[in-house]
């Protein structure tokens, strides 16, 4: 057996996540009392709960460096969640802003993550995949991952990448 599958085998297999859907379009008609589709938020849910892990929180946010921080924060103390995501708010854009919100609070980053993810990408969607700015980190023994918010970057990200390695990650982040 390779040290990575003794790793895993010794992982926390009780794992909960904390989803932000980053949209302030979205976010400004929920605020309108509408109701929105959410076929990122949807996509997300199914894959985790289909890993047999939990969903302790979900919510649709704007894209503004003080909410998302402050998501951040209220995931990291008054939810148990091991795990967030934020999915969007990470392209191109002057509006775009979850990195600008969240990669200087991180305590480690995980670079591995970002460059598999595009080099996937690039498999599916060609050289678009590179105005990915998808990042993976530490903040607080918590593990954060902002990524797009096309359900079928969500998808491929938590398919080949965040579940398949997440009881392994927490296991190391975890280690005193």
């Amino acid at each position: 057996m390779s040290v990575p599958e003794e790793h895993k085998k010794s992982a926390p297999k009780k794992i909960s996540f904390a989803i932000f859907v980053v949209s302030t379009s979205r976010y400004k008609l929920i605020s309108k009392g509408k109701k929105v589709e959410d076929k990122t938020g949807d996509i997300i849910t199914s894959l985790i709960n289909k890993a047999n892990y939990s969903v302790v929180h979900r919510e649709i946010i704007p894209d503004e460096v003080s909410f998302i921080r402050k998501s951040l924060l209220k995931a990291t103390k008054l939810m148990e969640a091991d795990v967030i995501i934020f999915a969007g708010g990470t392209g191109l854009s002057p509006k775009d802003v979850t990195l600008e919100a969240i990669y200087p609070l991180l305590n480690k980053d995980i670079p591995g993550f970002g460059e598999l993810f595009r080099f996937l990408s690039y498999q599916e969607i060609g050289s678009s995949a590179l105005l990915s700015r998808a990042i993976a980190g530490i903040y607080k023994e918590k593990v954060v991952f902002c990524l797009p918010g096309s359900p079928n970057a969500c998808k491929l990200a938590l398919e080949k990448l965040i579940l398949p390695e997440i009881g392994h990650i927490l296991k190391h982040v975890r280690e005193k």
